[in-house]
């Protein structure tokens, strides 16, 4: 018998790997001689390098860079996989919100500097790939601190030389008058994919400052500016039409960025993961698939990894099954999508601060019922 996992993280417990070792124990208890084949998943933010390097034999890379904050210094980790020749890259771990304190969050002062500092060192490892998750971050700079941190020339008004220990923040915006590509970046020689679940332009209505600035520290009357900048940096670089592209909001306009001028495509998270760990040639003659991940609930049918997992396993005639921390409403629906089961962690009975704080053992129980056949 062979299985296949292919588990998300349990936010706030454990990383997909982790899941994936749990889950492995319990498996192994109830049968010794159990084929397995663990490939932890994600959707494209937090905890996508750990599931990436885990499921392709990779290894980690860290490396001193830029916070969100120009004076900040942070070390941040990204990921090569076993091949050596693609990247993951999480942005939050240069340029995240959940690196500020509440009272320092405010786009107009935050920059994607660092993120563009790990994009030059994934280049230089020799990366000819890079998977770009721009989930959580602190900024609406619209890249141009990514761009600028990537070696592209960035032309200000007034003709002012743009030094390149200055990083340029989300106020710089209305000074940028042009961005020059094409010219040699050793980023722009690497093809980019960015994991990006939201279909926001980069302005207007449901643009990045309007949507997406007051989670950041906008005021209402920042957001009106931040709004007007963007539409004047698609407008003087000549970049409207990608300005309207679903995704080019994603990040506080990095999406814009990196479509705009480094020609990179925005893709589902979950699928570009599925895609990279090459799920589907592995559940190839598997007689059941367990994924998971911390709450199932109708949120994880919209772009989230265990549901990609499960509508792969549907098109591919693979039973698949999922252990889970908790479930919510909408978790019927689910079903629908492939899920042909799903146990909860404990049985449903135990306070969710404890299911967190044993999630290790209660996952590893789990999975060993399956193989026992108890419910």
């Amino acid at each position: 018998m062979k299985i296949v996992l292919a588990p998300d993280k349990f936010k706030g417990s454990l990383s997909a790997p982790d899941v994936c070792a749990a889950m492995t124990r319990g498996l192994r208890a109830a049968n010794p001689d159990i084929e397995i084949d663990a490939c932890p998943v994600a959707d494209g933010g937090e905890g996508t390098v750990a599931a990436l390097v885990a499921a392709t034999g990779g290894r980690f890379e860290t490396r001193r860079v830029t916070g969100p904050l120009p004076e900040m210094k942070v070390d941040a980790t990204f990921g090569v996989f076993g091949d050596g020749h693609t990247a993951v890259i999480e942005m939050a771990a240069s340029s995240g919100l959940a690196m500020l304190k509440p009272e320092d969050r405010n786009p107009l002062n935050t920059t994607t500097f660092g993120t563009g500092e790990l994009l030059m060192a994934a280049a230089a490892l020799g990366a000819s790939e890079i998977i770009l998750g721009i989930g959580g971050s602190a900024t609406v700079d619209g890249g141009i601190g990514c761009i600028q941190a990537c070696g592209l020339p960035v032309l200000l008004e007034g003709g002012e030389p743009l030094s390149p220990t200055e990083p340029l923040c989300g106020r710089d915006l209305p000074s940028v008058l042009m961005v020059k590509h094409g010219r040699g970046s050793t980023v722009e020689r690497v093809r980019i994919r960015v994991a990006c679940d939201v279909s926001n332009p980069l302005f207007g209505p449901t643009g990045a400052a309007r949507v997406f600035g007051p989670q950041k520290g906008a005021t209402p009357k920042q957001v009106r500016w931040l709004d007007d900048a963007l539409r004047g940096l698609a407008e003087r670089t000549g970049k409207q039409a990608e300005a309207r592209m679903p995704g080019a909001g994603a990040a506080g306009g990095l999406g814009f960025g990196m479509l705009a001028f480094f020609g990179a495509t925005l893709q589902n998270g979950a699928q570009i993961v599925l895609d990279a760990t090459r799920l589907q040639e592995r559940l190839r003659g598997t007689d059941l698939c367990i994924t998971g991940e911390g709450c199932l609930d109708a949120g994880s049918l919209h772009g989230k990894a265990t549901i990609a997992v499960a509508r792969l396993c549907k098109e591919l005639g693979v039973p698949c099954m999922a252990i889970v921390g908790s479930v919510g409403e909408g978790v019927e629906r689910a079903r629908e999508e492939g899920l042909r089961e799903y146990r909860v962690i404990g049985e449903g009975a135990l306070p969710i601060e404890e299911c967190i704080r044993r999630a290790p053992a209660l996952i590893e129980v789990t999975a060993k019922g399956v193989l026992e056949g108890r419910p």
